[in-house]
């Protein structure tokens, strides 16, 4: 069996220019990044356009380390709508390296349901994570410097300052470091740190802007900290949101490439889901309706995380709403919810996999929150029998949901026909009306307990002294009215990642809260969820490699 790469490498690509056209793209508009890659003017972006067209949100079950395949699904079913002959587009954000040479390797789907060039994407690709990067650390040098200056200063408390560095790796050792050490002409010795790129306030604040002078605007209400007379201190106050916009002013635009079947896709952004807003830009999904008919997108990770934050933060400031929520599941994952190990999940096992669609029957009552049709992808592997589909598929029946098995990494589109054909009925006939799950103007406490308790299932909220400092200093701030975007971990719909499946009568601890006012919500961090995650004990960098003539190999 050929591994994702060399399928990749198998597949002619199209120039880009005829991607392009495809969607009606003049070729001298477009910037391009060698043959295969470009970037797409603002431009196109058309308001009345995207009001016909049909946004398609893939989510999934609670994360495992059995595999779901949301990305690898979200591609296939875009594959599969154009197979039936409508015009659609896969828009997925951009991988960070963190994952790729950490614990995934690449992340651009899987088999024959890609986006390519997958080397590409997966590594530099057009520069938008280093230019987030550039941005970003440009503030962080601008705290110092002002901090440092004893006449063009704004009177900044170091001891305040709550924004640090970033770097597209995991690297633990850059959690918590001292800057300013080396004597006076070195800065002021204070405690910082780096986050990851896709952690960056920088990220999330790009992701949710509208256009350049929104971007500028935003990124100039990111909060820094206070002066010695407790003044609050701004981005704009030290006058360089200006040049953070500058830094971004490709990054804004997204990139055009294209699919295992060369049909088109648009990747741009990408902030992680247990920390920030989880999904690609609301620029990139405009950019897709306005150009197709159906709007293929994920919000990851499970449901719980990326899904909910996509309707309540991404819709709640662009104003998208998604015709049909597709939920993907897989029996391997399923039955390691219902407590078989790694080395049980490739052999049948109905009982494990009945106690596992807990997991799955959880994340359906979520989706009825907030009013979307539905449909259950389960995404086939070689080893589930058919009495485990059949489990499946009957369970969802019983919760008033169709259920499709589908193989698109084997079988690309071909292989999720009959998804694709329920997804464009749903998204034609549905007369659901979303509905957000809480409303911005209720209290922060209460808005966090609306989440936790209707999402995740809680009974309770605890909040730690230093979050409830936290949250006086949201109040105090006036910022009490944006909303909220939990930090918890992917692996449990609690936020102790050990309980799977569905828990029950658990309380949720909120140990501290973070500002993203540029962005426009704050964080309750829950659990042991850090800005800056570490390499496991055989990264997969570890099998990343290059040879004489440029071929990469190692990228899963």
């Amino acid at each position: 069996m050929n591994s994702d790469i060399e399928i990749a490498k198998n597949i002619k690509l199209k120039h880009i220019n005829e991607v392009a056209s495809s969607l009606g793209i003049n070729s001298e508009d477009l910037i391009l990044y060698g043959k295969y890659k470009a970037k797409i003017p603002l431009s196109y972006i058309n308001k009345n356009k995207q009001k016909t067209g049909k946004l398609i949100l893939v989510s999934a079950i609670s994360p495992t380390p059995a595999g779901e395949g949301k990305t690898t699904v979200s591609i296939g079913l875009s594959l599969a709508i154009n197979k039936l002959g409508k015009k659609s587009v896969v828009v997925l954000r951009e991988p960070s390296l963190g994952p790729v040479f950490g614990v995934k390797g690449g992340t651009t789907g899987g088999g024959y349901s890609q986006v390519l060039p997958m080397e590409d994407i997966n590594l530099h690709f057009t520069g938008d994570f280093a230019a987030v990067e550039k941005a970003h650390n440009l503030l962080s040098a601008v705290i110092d410097n002002n901090i440092q200056n004893k006449k063009n200063n704004i009177g900044l408390d170091p001891r305040t300052v709550s924004w640090k560095r970033v770097m597209d790796m995991n690297d633990r050792s850059l959690r918590k470091i001292i800057v300013g050490l080396g004597g006076t002409m070195s800065g002021v010795p204070r405690e910082t740190g780096f986050d990851i790129t896709a952690a960056s306030e920088v990220m999330a604040t790009l992701c949710l802007s509208e256009n350049i002078q929104d971007l500028k605007n935003k990124l100039g209400k990111i909060f820094i900290g206070y002066t010695y007379d407790k003044q609050a201190v701004y981005a704009a106050d030290l006058k360089v949101n200006g040049a953070m916009a500058a830094l971004l002013k490709d990054a804004i635009m997204p990139n055009l490439v294209q699919t295992t079947e060369n049909t088109p896709a648009i990747i741009h952004g990408g902030p992680f889901a247990n920390i920030a807003q989880g999904t690609n830009s609301v620029i990139a999904t405009r950019m897709g309706l306005s150009l197709s008919d159906y709007v293929v997108t994920e919000a990851g990770f499970g449901f719980d995380l990326g899904a909910e934050k996509f309707f309540d933060i991404k819709c709640g400031y662009s104003g998208l709403s998604p015709k049909v929520v597709v939920l993907v599941a897989t029996v391997r994952a399923l039955k390691y919810h219902g407590g078989a190990n790694l080395t049980e999940i490739n052999t049948p096992n109905t009982e494990k996999l009945i106690k596992g669609l807990s997991n799955l029957e959880k994340h359906i009552e979520n989706i009825n929150h907030f009013g979307i049709c539905a449909v259950v992808a389960i995404n086939r592997f070689s080893n589930d029998s058919e009495e485990e589909i059949a489990i499946i598929k009957n369970k969802c029946n019983e919760l008033g949901i169709k259920a499709f098995d589908i193989n698109v990494w084997g079988k690309g589109g071909e292989g999720a026909l009959n998804l694709a054909e329920a997804v464009v009925e749903e998204a034609n006939k549905c007369s659901c009306h979303f509905t957000p799950l809480y409303d911005w103007n209720w209290t922060v406490e209460k808005k966090i307990e609306t989440i936790t308790n209707k999402i995740y299932g809680s009974v309770a909220v605890d909040y730690t002294p230093k979050a409830k400092k936290d949250l006086k200093k949201v109040y105090d701030l006036k910022l009490d009215k944006l909303p909220v975007c939990i930090a918890k971990t992917q692996k449990s719909l609690s936020d102790n990642p050990e309980l799977l499946g569905q828990p029950k009568d658990f309380i949720i601890t909120v140990r501290e809260i973070e500002i993203a006012s540029g962005a426009g919500f704050v964080i309750p961090i829950t659990g042991d969820i850090m800005r800056m995650p570490g390499l496991p004990e055989h990264p997969s960098a570890e099998n990343i490699d290059i040879d004489e003539n440029g071929n990469i190999t190692g990228l899963f």
